[in-house]
């Protein structure tokens, strides 16, 4: 038998560690294809969605708007999945020749609360409010109260109520049936959807186009994101957050349009800051909850975090606490712990501006024009150091919310893009 070669050796060698470096890459591909498949079938439960819907409007528990075009026509269908959370199911939809966002809730809505998860949608339950042999009269005092707990006492509530029955008659006939109240019943306990009653004849809320049970379709919004980039998730876990939030800054609109989305960002901060319906409090303040259209008009995304204020002061109140941090909810909102009672305090420190101009710093300073780069970094700063509990805030804030929508608008009203 002859001896074998070095060349040989090294042949050998090479091509076990080829075949090892191909197993391994096949088995981490399978095991990422896994994991990404696992996790879509977890966030993407559409069909769950729609058949919880569906059941309940074919056995006339339900009704609404949406209900008939989604469960029997089926002229609205879900597209692509846009769910962040299992709980939350988000789909582009079709309806006909329109195009929407569908909204459904997998679990039954949460109290507002600081931190634990909601507990689990039971069957049981689900859209038994208002029981059979409720009055239209008595509907409508269970909503006004319900909007009282939620938002205090208003003057103006009995017509926040009628806006509501309005709504609910989703065939227009005239009256509210059974199974559309306890539709719109179901609706009302979600924070996102009050809102955006409230403010559907605001500019930069996405517009109501139906409803079936607690699910809900709204316009759909071109850019779904105030920074251009979207990457896998798998990508997204080996980019440091310091890189990621530069490459941000880099797909970007040009700057007048960027300040056009900005002024849009002011001008909803107005809107839900003492309205016709009290205060609301915005807690989960980032990119990924803004989007704009294809005139760069800013629409809100996502709503679910922006809650009344008196809503979470009253939960708040009786919150244990070691420390501040046991006192916040979302990621934005923030309030002290009280170490003589060891209970949160009700008053959130940072007003909505503020969280707005933190966000939007980086976003304006970056390619601002040369000549009010200064001024604007200046009105930016006042904005973020904002507190509520400073005396004469409520003057501070509209003198700054205003600074900044004038000096921006004078830099691109005598552009294209205004």
């Amino acid at each position: 038998m002859g001896k074998t070669t070095e060349g040989e050796v090294r042949f050998s060698y090479m091509r076990m560690k080829y075949l090892f470096i191909s197993w391994l890459v096949v088995f981490i591909g399978s095991w990422v294809m896994y994991v990404q498949y696992s996790t879509y079938t977890e966030l993407c439960r559409g069909h769950d969605c729609r058949k919880i819907i569906c059941d309940r409007y074919k056995t006339g528990v339900i009704d609404g708007s949406a209900c008939s075009s989604l469960c029997a026509k089926e002229t609205l269908y879900f597209g692509k999945c846009l769910s962040t959370k299992p709980k939350n199911q988000m789909y582009l939809g079709i309806w006909g020749n329109l195009q929407g966002v569908i909204k459904c809730q997998m679990e039954e809505a949460a109290q507002l609360d600081l931190g634990t998860d909601p507990e689990p949608r039971k069957e049981i339950v689900l859209f038994d409010k208002p029981i059979r042999g409720t009055t239209v009269e008595k509907f409508k005092e269970m909503v006004y109260g319900l909007f009282k707990a939620k938002l205090g006492e208003q003057g103006n509530l009995s017509e926040l109520v009628n806006l509501i029955l309005s709504f609910a008659d989703g065939n227009k006939d005239g009256r509210v049936s059974l199974p559309e109240a306890k539709s719109a019943w179901a609706l009302l306990q979600l924070d996102e959807f009050l809102l955006m009653v409230i403010l559907q004849d605001k500019e930069h809320t996405p517009k109501l186009m139906g409803f079936c049970g607690d699910l809900y379709v709204t316009e759909r919004v071109e850019y779904t994101s105030l920074y251009g980039i979207s990457l896998p998730w798998i990508l997204e876990l080996f980019i440091p957050s310091g890189f990621r939030r530069s490459m941000d800054q880099w797909f970007t609109p040009s700057w007048p349009r960027k300040a056009k989305i900005a002024i849009g960002l002011l001008e909803f901060v107005e809107d839900i800051f003492h309205g016709p319906y009290g205060n609301f409090l915005m807690c989960d303040t980032s990119a990924k909850n803004l989007g704009y259209n294809d005139k760069y008009d800013l629409k809100m995304m996502d709503m679910r975090k922006i809650v009344p204020e008196m809503n979470l002061k009253e939960i708040i109140k009786d919150r244990q606490c070691e420390s501040d941090l046991d006192c916040i909810y979302g990621t934005d909102c923030r309030t002290l712990c009280d170490q003589s009672k060891m209970r949160c305090t009700t008053e959130v420190i940072q007003p909505n501006l503020a969280k707005a101009c933190q966000l939007l710093k980086d976003y304006l300073l970056r390619g601002a024009p040369s000549d009010i780069h200064e001024e604007l970094e200046k009105q930016l700063y006042l904005c973020i150091a904002l507190k509520v509990t400073a005396n004469q805030m409520e003057m501070e804030h509209s003198l700054i919310l205003n600074n900044l929508k004038t000096l921006l608008w004078k830099k691109i009203s005598h552009t294209n893009d205004s």
